[in-house]
């Protein structure tokens, strides 16, 4: 018996159910673009991130025995090369930051940090970095300070020193002869502090064109720049990202004369709350240990063991090393530690795991000050609220260590 043939269906129906199909299998696409593309970009952060703690355990040892020579008895070319050594490593710890920074915006907007800082000090250390750099290519220069500036503020110094880094560093390489100059001035802000940083050169300059295409993602002023200076043309994108996370903007402009002037505003917060210690800069100053204490490092980088190590003898205190998290707590407990310098990336458990358990042993030892030690900003919140006192952002100086210890252990005798 032959098959009883359907009739066609209408040729309407069957183009809506075909055009649906297709509609389907296209937002399906989409969809797993989209979310192949958040892996991606998750990836790149990830690893981006994990560079940037690593670059900045070499670079806290570059800076810190440049700081120590600096304390040497030098003549002026040794300096002028201890000066170089340091303004090459500090671009490099800038340099990291933005490249985080600039992963990150592909996927989420940047947030800044409110932390409790010296701006003053903050703006003469730039002004240092200007001035170590400019000699170093045998330039002239002048830093400019107002003194309207407060002195502490609120806001994210990393990432404001990072990006002075960045315009410092373009204004130096950009310079055959002539100047470089640093101009820090406030400028009107209600209820708040408003900073203008104004970096200006005398060198190759920029046309109108130029200044137009500066600050897009990874491009440059035009092929013979980048052929002749390199770089990626990725600070300044970020600079300004930044700048506009900060509540303020930056601006270029052609310099009278020739050369440019770029013009970084922030927007700061009037202090208030507890400081937070940070690295980058010179914090409260410090006159030394009042006792030598015995310190606990859990560190498994050689390389940071040396400079820690070296550090620690300076400022006059005895150094022990372990390298896994899991054996803090038990060491804490035998030993008579006055304090404990805990990295957060380790083999095993965490450094947070292990500031848990150093404060979950219930003994007199689990009291000791903690001070927690990362190259990421994101890991103090987690690290303070596992128990740590004070903690600090690689590159790690004398000076951001010495203050605290301090304040890691006024904290504890105030506690106790």
């Amino acid at each position: 018996m032959a098959p009883v043939k359907r009739p066609p269906q209408p040729l309407r129906k069957r183009t809506k159910r075909t055009l649906k199909k297709r509609a389907v299998k296209t937002t399906a696409a989409k969809s797993h673009a989209k979310r192949s593309a958040v892996r991606a970009g998750s990836m790149v952060e990830a690893a981006l991130a994990a560079f940037a703690h690593e670059v900045r355990t070499p670079l806290t040892g570059i800076l810190a025995v440049s700081d120590l020579l600096a304390t040497s008895d030098l003549d002026e070319r040794e300096r002028r090369w201890v000066d170089t050594i340091k303004a090459g490593a500090e671009h490099l710890a800038g340099l990291a930051t933005l490249f985080v920074d600039a992963a990150r915006s592909s996927n989420s907007r940047l947030e800044v940090r409110e932390d409790f800082f010296d701006l003053r000090a903050l703006a003469r250390n730039s002004g240092d970095s200007l001035a170590g750099r400019a000699a170093a290519k045998g330039l002239q220069s002048s830093v400019k300070i107002s003194e309207k500036l407060p002195v502490f503020v609120n806001g994210d110094p990393v990432r404001l020193r990072a990006a002075l880094e960045n315009l410092i560093d373009n204004a130096v390489k950009f310079t055959d002869r002539g100047s470089v100059t640093l101009s820090v001035s406030r400028v009107r802000a209600p209820g708040k502090v408003g900073v203008a940083f104004a970096i200006a050169d005398s060198g190759i300059g920029l046309s109108l064109a130029e200044i137009k295409k500066l600050f897009r993602p990874f491009s440059q002023a035009n092929v013979s720049i980048a052929s002749r200076f390199g770089g990626a043309g990725l600070g300044l994108s970020s600079v300004k990202q930044l700048a506009r996370a900060m509540g303020g903007d930056i601006v270029v402009a052609q310099r009278p004369g020739g050369g440019t002037v770029f013009t970084l505003t922030v927007t700061l917060a009037k202090a208030k709350g507890p400081i937070s210690i940070l690295s980058d800069f010179d914090g409260e100053d410090y006159s030394g240990p009042h006792e030598p204490l015995r310190v606990l490092s859990v560190e498994d980088n050689p390389f940071g063991r040396v400079v820690l190590n070296a550090i620690l003898t300076e400022l006059g205190h005895q150094a022990e090393f372990i390298g896994r998290g899991e054996a803090a707590a038990e060491r804490v407990r035998q030993g008579a530690f006055g304090a404990v310098l805990m990295d957060m990336v380790l083999p095993g458990i965490n450094g947070i795991e292990a500031i848990r358990q150093i404060r979950g042993l219930g003994t007199a030892q689990s009291r000791v000050a903690i001070i927690g030690v990362s190259g990421r900003g994101e890991d103090e919140a987690a690290s303070l609220a596992a128990g740590a006192d004070a903690f600090l952002i690689k590159p790690v100086s004398p000076r951001a260590l010495a203050t605290a210890l301090l304040e890691a252990r006024r904290r504890v005798a105030a506690a106790t």
